[in-house]
């Protein structure tokens, strides 16, 4: 199992693998926002990435101004620069900072719950027992569906047959097959 709380794992993997982890090393992205526990989420770690797939990063802030702050004070320049605050569904307020770097769009998702809690998180962790467990295939399937424009979620729970929310099919499906606790 790859601990996706340190991304040296990037370093040895695919061609996008390698550059996100120098983008993340030329930013300083994990160092500056340490004390929000910071972790990559989402394809380019578990290589089920499409070309307009970015960097997301969740972090763990009860004071989102103060994250905001620090990050505004240090990427707000970079191009496409953008803050949204939402309640998610979940009831969760969220806030979402986005901005350009090189080849990459980044999102930071930012939630009063810890970073290993948060869905994303979990949903990735998921989508990496499955992709263990599967067949080349299936990813293949997967990264197909995701380049005819589904998000990832809805990819995995059409494959294997979930039916409702896929948000939601896919975290209950990983619950019962004991892919995250």
């Amino acid at each position: 199992m790859i601990n996706f709380k340190d991304i040296s794992y990037l370093k040895n993997g695919t061609s996008r693998q390698k550059e996100a982890y120098k983008v993340l090393l030329e930013l300083d992205i994990l160092e500056l926002l340490k004390k929000f526990n910071p972790i990559l989420v989402g394809t380019i770690p578990i290589d089920i990435d499409v070309e307009s797939s970015d960097l997301d990063i969740i972090c763990e802030c009860k004071n989102h101004s103060e994250l905001l702050e620090i990050v505004t004070k240090k990427y707000g320049e970079f191009s496409g620069f953008h803050v949204n605050t939402i309640q998610s569904y979940k009831n969760l307020k969220t806030t979402i900072i986005a901005f350009e770097y090189n080849t990459f769009p980044i999102e930071f998702f930012v939630q009063n719950k810890p970073s290993e809690q948060q869905d994303s998180y979990l949903h990735m962790l998921i989508e990496y027992q499955i992709l263990l467990k599967e067949n080349e295939e299936f990813k293949s399937e997967v990264i197909a569906l995701k380049q005819q424009g589904l998000k990832t979620e809805p990819a995995f729970a059409k494959l294997l047959g979930l039916e409702g929310d896929p948000y939601e099919a896919l975290l209950i499906y990983g619950f019962e097959k004991d892919y995250i606790s």
